[in-house]
């Protein structure tokens, strides 16, 4: 799987080099002399406000989460949990997003995205260790999936976005695990203002697993740029920054973002599938680097704070459904994280 992704990564970027050195020579061809005003066009509002952080096109990132306690469910005499030290997690994280169309009119992007979650959890090969903790550190945790996000602005003033995503999330141990029921489906729709090019909002919902169950909520969109220096970039309630520009090329975020989603995983004893709600609130330093050309360095440092992680046994199941009662329940402790990432970007 890494491989391949490496391979699709090298092979974007390859093609978008070439599309957009094509570009850039016809437009220096053109004699602009021969075109009159351009009164009476009509405009349209763009995607972005002046000083924004770039939009990514392919990104490659490695995340590591530091030492923490694991407390989960243990084979005793009479069922209960025990508390082990989990020295790590860590793992790959790929993100592709190809633009379709791209216009004044209509920007269209489809991508693609995987991530894995390595648990390095203390355990012992005995019959004592759950089978569920066991699994967890034998396998990972993995998402895969694709997206497509569509940005309509309707005049100069308004516009719409509209996103959905599908991911097949799972502990799983071979492909014979994966199911209908490891699939999520997320969306969101938000209609918007431009009131200049400093300042861009908009009101919508949301269908989303980031707090790892399904849940519904409302949605603001707020990128403002204040001055040369200072701006934010707000989609909440998944995620929100504030920007300081020390140049167009180098650029320091502080805020958090909210991740999660529903992972399927399938039991030996009992023999069934369960489902992994796993949701973590990361407030960080965000550093974003020009390199050379459109290559850019990404760089995070934060706290991983657990938000949720539960297992029921219904598929978007609720806290009535874990697989193991308040005896058993599921907790991690909180340790730092960073994350170093090499991203190309749009002009």
């Amino acid at each position: 799987m890494i491989k391949y992704t490496i391979a699709l990564f090298f092979f974007v970027i390859a093609n978008t080099v070439a599309a957009q050195v094509r570009d850039t020579s016809a437009v220096d061809d053109f004699d602009y002399s021969k075109f009159g005003d351009a009164d009476g066009v009509k405009r349209y509002a763009t995607q972005k406000v002046l000083n924004q952080t770039p939009n990514r096109i392919v990104s490659l990132a490695y995340e590591y989460q530091g030492a923490f306690k694991y407390t989960g469910p243990e084979i005793l005499p009479n069922d209960g949990r025990i508390t082990r030290n989990a020295n790590s997690i860590a793992g790959l994280r790929a993100q592709v997003n190809i633009p379709v169309i791209s216009n004044t009119k209509l920007i269209w992007q489809v991508g693609a995205n995987y991530m894995r979650s390595n648990f390095d959890i203390e355990v012992s090969q005995n019959l004592s260790t759950h089978p569920f903790t066991q699994s967890l550190t034998s396998n990972g945790m993995h998402t895969a999936g694709i997206n497509t996000t569509i940005f309509k602005p309707l005049n100069e003033k308004n516009f719409l976005i509209f996103q959905a995503s599908a991911d097949v999330n799972g502990v799983f141990e071979g492909f014979e695990d994966i199911n209908t029921k490891a699939i999520t489906i997320s969306a969101t729709a938000i209609y918007g203002w431009k009131k200049s090019e400093k300042n861009m909002y908009g009101f919508g919902v949301a269908r989303t697993y980031r707090a790892g169950q399904i849940i519904y909520v409302p949605v603001v969109l707020w990128n403002k740029t204040f001055n040369d220096k200072w701006g934010m970039e707000l989609l909440l309630p998944a995620r929100g920054h504030v920007r300081r520009n020390f140049s167009t090329s180098n650029i320091l975020q502080i805020g958090y973002e909210l991740e999660g989603n529903q992972y399927s995983m399938q039991l030996p004893n009992p023999d069934n599938q369960v489902f992994v709600q796993r949701g973590e609130l990361k407030p960080r330093l965000m550093w974003d680097k020009k390199l050379k050309g459109f290559f850019w360095l990404n760089i995070q440092a934060g706290y991983r704070y657990n938000w949720r992680f539960d297992v029921v046994d219904k598929y978007n199941g609720r806290e009535d459904d874990r697989v193991f009662g308040s005896r058993s329940k599921i907790t991690l402790t909180n340790p730092f994280y960073f994350s170093v990432g090499l991203n190309f970007v749009s002009p």
